[in-house]
């Protein structure tokens, strides 16, 4: 897949998990800069909507991913066959006439 396969509906990439983990990848460096560059007097400042703004995306991103697997899940639990009828759960009152026919 070259540079272009990224742009096609039909990729493999999941593109909200990309956006967010670059998201948060500038969240981890700002952190680690902004603890390292004042030992060599260096002041780094951000403006606070921007940050917010990488939170913001961070968090979506990763909870839209998370969301549509869970759509997904719930999708495929929906167009499941039934299961055949012996391997069905039985319900309460079926386990409560096969105990008492046991008992006589």
């Amino acid at each position: 897949m070259g540079i272009w396969g990224i742009f096609r509906d039909d990729n493999k990439i999941n593109e909200k998990s990309v956006v967010g983990f670059i998201s948060f990848a500038f969240m981890v460096v700002y952190g680690i800069l902004s603890l390292v560059l004042p030992a060599f007097g260096i002041s780094l400042e951000i403006n606070e909507v921007i940050y917010n703004s990488f939170v913001t995306v961070t968090l979506g991103s990763f909870g839209i991913a998370e969301a549509s697997k869970v759509v997904q899940a719930y999708g495929e639990a929906r167009t499941a066959k039934p299961l055949p009828e012996r391997e069905r759960p039985l319900d309460d009152q079926e386990e409560v006439d096969d105990y008492q026919e046991s008992e006589e």
